[in-house]
């Protein structure tokens, strides 16, 4: 049983079978938001991700970084990335017109950032995640 639905603007729908949340910048006890703080908290998402569903691809959907008008400190502009870090596992019918439809799915793990911690739904998933190449990024898989 999934979680939730989410339609893709092709018009597929995937499955949500997993989710985590965590705060983008839980933890940072020093320094401040910016390009190499980022760079270091998704590429150790996107490893949590890899570690935690090795058996399918991890996907990044890029985050928008936004730069408020702050002091720019040593290691350069404050850059803010979405307040919520989001990885997701999510599922389909096969990609592949050549499996069975009953024995494959297709699977892949997505890393996104977004606003507010809710479970992205038909209704709130954002467009970068509605915007999803499934057919070129997922993996078909035996059940």
């Amino acid at each position: 049983m999934s979680l939730t639905h989410v339609i893709l603007s092709s018009g597929r729908s995937l499955a949500l079978a997993e989710l985590r949340l965590s705060s983008t910048y839980g933890g940072l006890l020093e320094g401040y938001p910016c390009a190499i703080v980022n760079d270091m908290k998704i590429k150790g998402l996107m490893k949590t991700a890899e570690k935690a569903f090795p058996r399918t691809p991890v996907h990044l959907i890029p985050p928008q970084r936004e730069y408020p008008d702050q002091y720019a400190g040593a290691f350069g502009p404050v850059e803010v990335l979405p307040p919520v870090a989001c990885v997701g596992a999510f599922h389909s019918t096969a990609v592949s017109p050549d499996h069975d439809p009953v024995l494959y799915r297709s699977f892949l793990t997505v890393v996104w950032f977004q606003a507010t911690p809710r479970v992205p739904t038909d209704c709130t998933a954002e467009q970068p995640l509605r915007d999803l190449p499934w057919e070129d990024l997922a993996e078909d898989d035996e059940l």
